[in-house]
């Protein structure tokens, strides 16, 4: 399997295979080769149907029946590769040359790839092609750079202001306390101040503790597993008590949500019913459903636990077995390699629940999460001593 972006006589290609055949698309149009035009390109793939859009010019080719996965497991390259002989012999028309060219902002499944010295793998013979201290990203939010003799300038858009145009007009005279973030609120010309975890108050200046952590639907908790690399992985398990009166969200997530290729567990809420899904690998997602549960007022509380045994998979309800099945009795991949990190509520601020997880929950939970235990452990996760925002003392009211 492959997928390859290539300049064929001018024009770009997008050449693919899946494992049964190579498809191929061609831009409409060829590239500006002046060395001094930038092109967007957009290329990919939905399943088995492809896509190339060159500077807002789309090429698609509709799916035929087929197969559907992209099973690769080497590096990823850009500009050339590390040996000729990597590259299949149906992935490029020609004789494979490295380009000759700017490369900026590769985005892969909505993760840009820094392109620098301490952030690529490897590489070789990479020069700086901007040559100025303007590089395309400096100024934020679409400020515009200018070259001086002491380094750079931006110049800011209305909203935005500071060296780099980094801060909201709204957060530049903000008074929320060095626990907080500012968060922007363009339409009211204010800003609200969205607390770290262990403190509330308007300005976030008020220490807290709790042992219930109350969640509003903009909070979360990122816990890293101190006891990760001891842990065996082909036996997990991860219990907790919740409640709630939503119909929809995210309650846990056992696993590093930064691409599509980590391992994860999560449990939460769809249309009203109890969902949980694993992946052990090869980005196969098995969502197991439970069909009972139905939302209750806030102050009944459920007890779940979610135990993995290689590919066998156990859900107990409030003490009840509802769900039991073993999701690939091949035994291809058995092990729950998550990374030691654990999201409670949701994933980081401006983290989409929807996009992460590519549409498995919808939202953020809004409810109450205590007794969060890992594994076999004796004690209780300490929330209160992770990492988060937005998250309140459960124990007090509703």
């Amino acid at each position: 399997d492959f997928l390859c972006i290539s300049l064929v006589n001018g024009f770009t290609q997008l050449r693919y295979n899946l494992g049964d055949k190579t498809i191929i698309l061609q831009t409409l149009q060829k590239v500006h080769a002046n060395g001094n035009t930038w092109h967007s390109l957009n290329a990919g793939r939905v399943g088995n149907e492809g896509y190339l859009d060159l500077d807002g010019i789309n090429v698609t080719q509709k799916a035929s029946p087929g197969m559907n996965a992209l099973d690769t497991h080497t590096d990823f390259f850009v500009g050339g590769v590390s040996s000729l002989n990597l590259v299949n012999p149906t992935a490029i028309e020609n004789e494979p040359t490295g380009f000759t060219g700017c490369i900026r902002e590769i985005v892969i499944n909505n993760r840009e790839l820094k392109l620098t010295v301490t952030d690529a793998k490897g590489g070789a013979n990479i020069g700086d092609c901007d040559g100025t201290d303007c590089g395309y990203t400096v100024c934020k939010n679409n400020g515009t750079c200018q070259v001086e003799n002491s380094g750079f300038s931006c110049s800011c858009p209305r909203e935005w202001t500071g060296t780099t145009c980094e801060q909201s007009i709204h957060c530049s005279q903000n008074t929320c306390g060095s626990h907080a973030l500012c968060i922007p609120q363009p339409s009211s010309f204010s800003y609200t101040c969205v607390c770290a975890l262990g403190w509330t108050g308007k300005y976030c200046d008020n220490k807290i503790k709790f042992y219930i952590a109350k969640f509003v639907g903009n909070s979360y908790i990122k816990y890293t597993d101190p006891f990760y690399g001891k842990r065996d992985l082909q036996y997990s398990r991860l219990s907790l008590n919740f409640t709630t009166n939503q119909t929809e969200g995210l309650i846990a997530w056992m696993g590093k949500s930064e691409n599509e290729d980590n391992d994860f567990l999560a449990i939460g809420l769809a249309n009203g019913t109890l969902k949980v899904v694993i992946n052990l690998g090869e980005r196969i997602s098995v969502p197991l459903m439970h069909s009972k549960y139905f939302t209750c007022s806030v102050g009944r509380w459920h007890f779940i636990t979610v135990v993995q045994n290689q590919t066998c998979i156990k859900v107990y309800l409030d003490e009840e077995l509802i769900l039991f099945e073993d999701i690939d009795p091949q035994r291809k991949y058995t092990a729950l390699n998550y990374g030691g990190i654990c999201y409670f509520g949701g994933f980081e601020i401006g983290r989409k629940v929807n996009t992460v997880t590519t549409g498995l929950f919808q939202k953020q939970f809004i409810g109450k999460i205590k007794d969060v235990v890992l594994f076999q452990d004796s004690k209780k996760i300490q929330l209160v001593k992770a990492e988060g925002y937005n998250v309140y003392d459960g124990n007090s009211g509703n």
